[in-house]
């Protein structure tokens, strides 16, 4: 049986994690995306094998252009085929600020990081894609964009993160138009609230909205292994005549109710 190999960028924790280890069930072969955080990057790399995929973990800032490549080059060398990308790396502002009062280097380094990395990641990635399309061998690969709630639902104490969403919405339609004709399918989830260390700061609040106002339909915290069984879907191959496609793992949030 060929093995299959998915990138996944920001994979140590949270909601990457959560995706690399419903691929390894499914016995891919992952590498495991970090920037800082090695111990969590070794961490899911232990899970992702006693899962039954294969590891490889990759210390990388998205941000970086040449980190983009040292992605993209270590995997083929390491695994030899880039079957999945999963644009998942992404960071709010480090400070919360107002609208009238945020800086610059706030607004470009989460740009950087959650739009321009994923945006060059992606023409990397798909140039190479085409590359082991046309020579026999992959079939019908895929690239997954991790969305958010936030392309639509303003946080005017956090604009450059809710932007960057909203350009990745865009980036999704964009590649997936471009990339169609080579049998390269483009999709994007978009998670609602989500329970990871990164929403842990404001557990308090979200308990309240979602167990008891009811923000959302289904009542609980969404976890990373639902964000995990959607790329499943995709990478499994179970949406074929979808592209472009945006798929809401939120709890209904995305619903207008009276």
């Amino acid at each position: 049986m060929v093995k299959r190999t998915a990138i996944i960028t920001g994979s140590s924790r949270g909601i990457g994690r959560g995706i690399a280890l419903a691929l390894a069930e499914r016995g891919w072969q992952v590498t495991v995306n970090y920037r800082n955080k090695r111990q969590a990057a070794e961490e899911t790399g232990s899970e992702v094998e006693a899962r039954g995929g294969a590891a490889f973990l990759v210390q990388a800032d998205v941000s970086s252009m040449a980190h983009l490549d040292r992605i993209v080059d270590s995997t083929l060398d390491h695994f030899g085929s880039i079957d999945l990308l999963v644009n998942n790396a992404g960071m709010g502002p480090r400070e919360r600020m107002d609208m009238l009062t945020v800086n610059e280097k706030s607004y470009d380094e989460v740009m950087a990081v959650n739009l321009k990395g994923a945006f060059f990641l992606t023409q990397r990635v798909a140039n190479e894609m085409i590359s082991l399309i046309e020579a026999g061998k992959i079939q019908n690969p895929k690239i997954v964009n991790i969305g958010s709630i936030s392309a639509y639902t303003s946080s005017p104490n956090r604009a450059e993160y809710c932007i960057s969403k909203a350009g990745m919405a865009m980036t999704t339609a964009l590649w997936a138009d471009r990339l169609a004709e080579y049998g390269i399918n483009v999709y994007e989830i978009r998670p609602g609230i989500i329970e990871t260390d990164l929403t842990s700061v404001v557990k308090d609040k979200y308990d309240q909205l979602i167990l008891e106002d009811g923000i959302t339909p289904i009542r609980r915290w969404g976890q990373p292994a639902d964000i995990g069984k959607a790329v499943v879907a995709i990478a499994e191959g179970y949406l074929p005549y979808s592209t472009g496609e945006v798929i809401n793992v939120d709890g209904g949030f995305h619903l207008s109710r009276l």
